[in-house]
């Protein structure tokens, strides 16, 4: 793992299932593998892209020991401990940090509205309880105001070991360079939201993005280009995959299926199933988003990446 502020594509690792909504554990161990042959740094789960809001407290323990023993060192694992009460997040990232995991993200509770010092309240035992690199996660669903550069300097302040934040809200330029300005780049940006704005903010200075994993390995090769000044190429690619982007996210639970129905087509999942309550595609959607990925497959084949998978579906 790098360690100078830059994590470049840590994907979201999804939580596979069988048909019958059980844990899938083998399936998990292969998207481990294949976010290896990614070539990523790290992984995170379980987050909002595993589904962790459908999982047990035991389950979201079980995937977590689950990947640290696949990973087995070749790259980090971000332990996402999201719960509404500070205590219970903390309890829950302790033992993720036993079970081996290298960082630990946190997500901010956004169900209702809480004042800056109720937040502050909520994050500085929680981050300041573990002792290891801490992402915070400000994901605001139902939309309303996001954390400002003043609050994320106070809270770096109050937790050294507070690294990262990820931001997954539209024209967010200038406040990654006022955080940026205000932490003395102590506190990294990464952009989540399936990569959507990564374009924009990689020149603004963001210290990585967190996508979903089923193109982890194509997200790589973009935001390699897009550093290195290659614009035009990035942009080429990065517009042929916009459309399977831009739609899936109309709608989260959307998303999920779209996730794992591209790992589905390259052969690294069996199935796109997601734990009940979930959304339903009609037969509609399910052609359209077969035909959005196997345009990303033919972007895949003609960029030449690393090939995990030996069959396609």
């Amino acid at each position: 793992m790098r360690t100078d502020g830059h994590l470049g594509v840590v994907p979201v690792l999804p939580t596979p299932f069988r048909m019958d909504e059980e844990f899938d554990a083998t399936a998990l161990r292969r998207l481990v593998d294949f976010a290896v042959s990614a070539g990523v740094n790290a992984i995170c789960l379980p987050a909002y892209g595993s589904e962790f809001y459908k999982l047990s407290e035991h389950e979201r323990g079980c995937v977590v020991e689950i990947a640290v023993r696949q990973a087995a060192g070749r790259l980090a694992v971000v332990a996402q401990s999201t719960h509404d009460s500070s205590r219970l997040a903390l309890s829950m990232a302790r033992t993720y940090l036993q079970a081996g995991a290298n960082l630990i993200a946190v997500g901010i509770p956004r169900k209702f509205p809480l004042p800056d010092d109720d937040l502050m309240r909520y994050l500085v035992p929680l981050l300041n309880g573990v002792h290891a690199p801490c992402i915070v996660q400000d994901y605001t669903p139902a939309g309303g105001p996001s954390l400002v550069a003043e609050f994320v300097a106070r809270l770096r302040q109050e937790c050294p070991n507070f690294r990262y934040l990820k931001l997954e809200h539209p024209l967010m330029a200038d406040k990654v360079r006022a955080i940026r300005e205000a932490t003395e780049d102590h506190v990294g940006i990464l952009e989540g939201w399936g990569g959507l704005y990564m374009m924009e903010l990689i020149p603004a200075g963001i210290s990585g993005i967190m996508p979903g994993l089923a193109m982890a390995d194509l997200f790589s090769h973009i935001v390699m280009l897009r550093k290195e000044g290659q614009a035009g190429e990035a942009f080429r690619l990065f517009e042929r995959v916009l459309p399977q982007v831009v739609f899936s996210l109309q709608n989260f639970e959307l998303f999920l299926y779209c996730e794992k129905r591209l790992l589905q087509a390259r052969g690294i999942l069996s199935n796109a199933h997601c734990r009940s309550a979930s959304y339903t595609p009609d037969p509609f959607t399910v052609a359209y988003v077969d035909e959005l990925n196997q345009r990303i497959l033919h972007v895949i084949d003609e960029v030449q990446l690393p090939s995990y998978a030996t069959t396609r579906s």
